[in-house]
Order: C-alpha cells, then structure tokens, then sequence
C-alpha cells in the first residue's frame, strides 16, 4: 500500500513527522510526496526502512541522515542533499547543488544529472555516484568512501583528501593539495564494476581513472609547508 502526502494540504512538519514515525515502527511502507514545491529539510532523519518518493524538487538538506530509507527525489535537490546520510539510498533524478553528500558515514546517493561544488566534502564512508559532472573543491578533506563521477571534474579534486577513493572517467581541470592519479587496479575496477551496477550507470569500470592521496599532509612536514 502507497500512502500519497499533498504539500499544497500539509505542512512540511507533518510530512516529516508521518515518515519519522513510520521509518522508526520498522513499518517498511511506501511513501508518495506531491507538491513538495521546493521545500527544505525533507525526508530527513528517517531511521528505518521506508521508500520515499518525492515527485518534483526539493529545497536544502533533502535526506539528510538518512539510515536505511530508500528516497527517491524525481527533480532536482538543493544544497547538502543527503548531509551525515548513515546508510540507505538516495537518488536524484535532476541535478544536486553543493555539498551533495557532505561528511556521509554510509549508504548510496546516486545522482543521475550533475553535481555543484564540493559534492562529497568531508565524506566517511558515503557512497557517491555522479551520471553527470562535478563542480570544483568535490571530495576536499574526504576521509573513505568512493565518490564515482561519469562526467567531468572541475578544479582543486580531492584537496587534503585522506583516504577515499575517486573515480572519474572524464577530464580534471585540477587536482587539490596532495591528491594524485593512482594505478587502477584489479580490486578497483571490481569495486567500481559493483558500483556502477548499484547505480544503474551506463559505462564500464576501464574508462575511468583513480585518484587519491598522496600522504605528504597527513602529519606536519616543513618541507611541505607550502601545501597546507
């Protein structure tokens, strides 16, 4: 059974507090959200299994701490789509804005257009999938995870990266301060392989480069003090 929400009717509090509540009963139902009309904070804080669509775009912070939900948003995402997301899945039919994915521990968010700046800043283990292309400083202080991008990459990729991986299979206008190209080998393209099927991304794992840290700023070196 398919519970249908009308924004033009409720207000985004109910809304949130109908799928909070349900997410925490464990009552692995499905949701339909019409008319959400731009609006912030959507679908956020969803502790449970819960499939959430939401037809049209939302505003900042859409799914944000996300943790076993699937959601589902068939436009476009404002700012921090996903922010602190735990586990779970989160799709974007549209494009996101900046800090897609920021400082994410788990699941999948799954962009099927293209990401703005700092998309997966400070991520922990979040996985990113971008069809589309990436803006500049994506990936800056990421510490794990696996930021996947179909496109282009704009500039300062991965500055002060840690230890997540970045795929991407179009150009790099720069790398950030202690990121560079790595070999791709066989557990990569494995990796990527799984990824790109979760995604339902239409390209092959050999296409793409890898890129990550070199480890020259993980403890203070005055050698290197001009990169910090």
């Amino acid at each position: 059974m398919t519970t249908t929400l009308d924004m033009a009717t409720t207000e985004l509090r109910e809304v949130n507090t109908t799928l909070q509540g349900a997410a925490k009963a464990q009552a692995n139902a499905k949701y339909v959200i019409v008319n959400p009309r731009g609006s912030h904070a959507m679908a956020c804080g969803l502790d449970g299994a819960l499939d959430v669509t939401i037809k049209g775009s939302t505003g900042y912070y859409c799914a944000g701490m996300n943790k076993e939900a699937t959601i589902t948003v068939e436009g476009s995402a404002g700012p921090g789509v996903a922010e602190n997301m735990m586990s779970g899945t989160v799709t974007i039919e549209g494009d996101a804005s900046q800090y897609a994915g920021a400082t994410g521990h788990g699941g999948l968010l799954n962009i099927k257009g293209n990401a703005s700046s700092r998309c997966g800043i400070s991520m922990k283990g979040i996985d990113i999938v971008v069809h589309g292309n990436i803006g500049h400083m994506s990936a800056f202080m990421a510490q794990k995870g696996n930021l996947v991008v179909l496109g282009d990459a704009g500039d300062a990729l991965g500055d002060s990266l840690y230890e997540a991986r970045l795929f991407v299979r179009g150009s790099v206008k720069s790398l950030g301060a202690d990121c560079i190209e790595k070999e791709m080998r066989t557990e990569h393209i494995d990796l990527l392989k799984k990824l790109l099927e979760q995604a339902g991304a239409d390209a092959r794992p050999e296409e793409f480069r890898r890129y990550g840290s070199a480890r020259k700023l993980y403890n203070f070196n005055i050698d290197h003090a001009g990169e910090y």
